[in-house]
């Protein structure tokens, strides 16, 4: 399975860096390059994207704004020279948040991060497209999923659902 991701970034030098990046990685397929947000939201309605690869500061529409206006991205990772918006970004359900210069190892680290979540949603998907309902097990460092049905009345379910973020000790 591949992801298939654009990079959108106003600056010439970056988006040749991350291409670069992109060609290194076996399970990215690039799909294209814009310069714009206005020319990334014609190449995004014609579907297929699953990774945007995104600037914030570019002219005439932000990254932020452009991620606001979308009705049902991709996943999102950022990639500016400035820190100031992670917390916005965060907010916007970006999976991450890399600040320029990018060093492969953390490019690396975010795009696997995708590539495993994007690996998890297709395996919660089932036949008829709708996602099956599943939990996460964090233990030791490493985190499992089970596809255990849940009904709506279930007392397990019941008990589960009231730990819904909190933080682990």
């Amino acid at each position: 399975m591949k992801l298939n991701c654009l990079i959108i970034d106003d600056e010439p030098l970056a988006r040749k860096g991350l291409i670069e990046y992109v060609k290194e990685v076996e399970f990215l397929n690039l799909i294209g390059e814009c310069d714009s947000a206005a020319h990334a939201s014609s190449v995004l309605t014609q579907g297929g994207i699953d990774l945007l690869l995104l600037d914030i500061h570019m002219p005439h529409l932000s990254g932020i704004e452009f991620l606001k206006k979308l009705s049902n991205p991709p996943m999102v990772i950022v990639t500016t020279a400035f820190s100031d918006y992670a917390l916005e970004g965060y907010e916007l359900d970006v999976m991450d948040y890399l600040v320029k210069p990018i060093p492969f190892d953390r490019f690396l680290k975010a795009v696997n991060k995708a590539f495993d979540f994007h690996s998890i949603r297709t395996k919660a998907t089932n036949r008829s497209g709708t996602i099956q309902e599943f939990f996460f097990v964090k233990s030791n460092g490493s985190i499992s999923h089970s596809s255990f049905p849940l009904q709506r009345s279930s007392p397990l379910k019941e008990m589960i659902l009231p730990l819904r973020g909190r933080k682990s000790r």
